[in-house]
């Protein structure tokens, strides 16, 4: 995990070792806008080894200054980073280099193998290799099998390192996720293998593990006792933008679900580790997943909502709705929201429904978690409609954790109301240019997997998601409930929790 500010008054942890950095995909639009600024954020902070180089490796045709330049007017952009500073631009451009090659061309991989030992030579790197994909899904197994076979999947000694980040999705149901599974575990050992989510790099999710097992006010309270239902919420105000083609293919479910949303429910109902290290921490979460009742038909039909977007407004501005995006079918039926209800099937959680949303053109951009907690056993108030207390945790865009509970409102008369403790990030610890991207590379190149999907975990998320997407598909002639740009989606998804007696929190 990401330290406390050091020495030197780095963001980062830990002493990261020199190394060489190969991003596949160096061209495209993730390394412009996530992966180079991430890698630029850690250089600056001294937190990418004392020495590094980075090879950016794509199909595109391009001198390694045009390479540099272009990656210098992107960064000049990126917000998460805070503005570049020309020297330390200069410095770091210094390290980048490029190589041109088709990702299933065998003498691509020669050439690349033969640049990786001259500037490991020539900059006395160790042979220590972290290798990125950055790329279209449909290509990573045909870079992890010429990594294979160029040889370039082992350390090159016994004191050097090999790891590999792979970016979601990570398959697009539970065959496809097994099939790259094996693929990739046949060239690569499981510990050498980061499979990255950028979600479990902010601080408020970290902070989810610190919260509960770091404080015994938060720990007692912590399961079906005391809690009354959780929901996690990741809301976005953006449409699918020029992505229409790709999320035809995708949809919310994949997109959202299986990945992020389903990771921060593992990390919520998560049991104490052991200890505090990545094995016993991704054990736990994968026995979460398990945890989670299957889905069958009925459950199905009575538990998920999906919806998509109409034609709407966000305040003022007047918004196409998804079936008018460029790229997609006019009459498509693919998801851009989707509702549900998970029960988890243990001693902690038995009876207590966590309920998951995740949209486009929704009224707020925002992740949260909020933890609802069960009212007093004895309601002296009752006649006074106290509300329940509840434990917010924002996790974007402004990170923190809130928690609400009943107070007398100053007077004569015994009027109560509900008030609200906040903590922010960036008033209590101050304002600090971390982004998620980096801190998990700064991990990765610390040899850190706690923040990291393993390849067990990824199927059981798989697992669940699939019967879901059989209903979906098998239901040809269902329709799928329409919600205007800018309102909190279909009504389905709140007869979901009215069922229940309960309701959505909207902030």
């Amino acid at each position: 995990m990401a330290g406390d500010t050091d020495r030197t008054g780095s963001v980062y942890g830990g002493v990261a070792e020199p190394c060489t950095v190969i991003l596949f995909g160096a061209s495209g639009d993730l390394a412009k806008r996530k992966v180079i600024p991430a890698m630029y954020d850690l250089a600056t902070h001294d937190a990418l080894g004392p020495r590094y180089a980075i090879v950016g490796f794509a199909r595109t045709a391009m001198a390694e200054d045009a390479f540099r330049s272009t990656l210098g007017e992107a960064a000049k952009s990126i917000s998460e980073v805070g503005p570049i500073d020309p020297k330390q631009w200069e410095n770091f451009a210094s390290n980048l280099f490029y190589s041109q090659g088709d990702y299933g061309n065998p003498e691509a991989y020669t050439q690349l193998a033969k640049r990786l030992a001259e500037l490991e030579s020539s900059k006395n790197l160790g042979g220590n290799r972290l290798f990125y994909l950055s790329t279209p899904p449909e290509v990573y197994p045909d870079i992890v099998k010429q990594l294979g076979r160029a040889g370039l999947s082992h350390p090159a000694s016994p004191t050097s390192w090999v790891r590999i980040i792979i970016e979601k999705p990570f398959g697009r149901d539970l065959a496809s996720a097994k099939e790259l599974n094996q693929t990739v575990l046949n060239v690569f050992d499981e510990k050498q293998v980061y499979r990255i989510d950028h979600y479990l790099g902010k601080d408020t999710v970290q902070n989810l593990l610190v919260l509960r097992f770091g404080n015994g006010i938060f720990e007692p309270l912590w399961n079906r006792n005391y809690v009354d239902h959780v929901q996690i919420t990741a809301s976005e105000t953006l449409g699918v933008e020029r992505r229409g083609g790709f999320y035809e293919t995708t949809g919310a479910l994949r997109d959202m679900i299986q990945s992020h949303v389903l990771q921060l429910t593992s990390l919520v109902a998560v049991e104490p580790p052991a200890s505090f290290d990545a094995n016993a921490v991704r054990n736990e979460k994968l026995k979460v997943l398990q945890s989670i009742r299957p889905f069958d038909l009925e459950m199905v039909a009575q538990s998920v909502v999906r919806g998509q977007y109409a034609p709407g407004k966000l305040g003022d501005t007047p918004v196409p709705g998804y079936r008018q995006e460029p790229n997609v079918k006019p009459t498509s039926k693919t998801e851009t929201f989707v509702a549900g209800k998970l029960l988890i099937d243990n001693w902690r959680w038995a009876g207590v429904p966590f309920y998951l949303r995740t949209g486009k053109r929704l009224a707020k951009r925002t992740t949260e978690i909020m933890i609802q907690f069960r009212c007093a056993p004895h309601m002296v108030f009752r006649e006074k409609g106290i509300e329940p207390n509840r434990l917010i945790l924002n996790i974007q865009p402004d990170e923190g954790i809130s928690v609400s509970f009943s107070a007398k409102r100053p007077g004569t008369e015994m009027n109560i109301g509900n008030v609200t403790m906040d903590f922010s990030y960036k008033e209590g610890f101050g304002d600090t240019s971390r982004s998620a991207y980096a801190t998990l590379l700064n991990d990765c190149v610390r040899g850190d997997a706690t923040l990291f999907d393993r390849g067990d975990s990824v199927e059981a998320a798989w697992a669940l998601v699939d019967p879901i997407l059989d209903v979906w598909s098998a239901a040809r002639t269902a329709t799928v409930p329409q919600y205007p740009a800018g309102s909190w989606g279909p009504k389905e998804s709140d007869l979901l929790l009215e069922r229940d007696g309960r309701q959505w929190y909207n902030p």
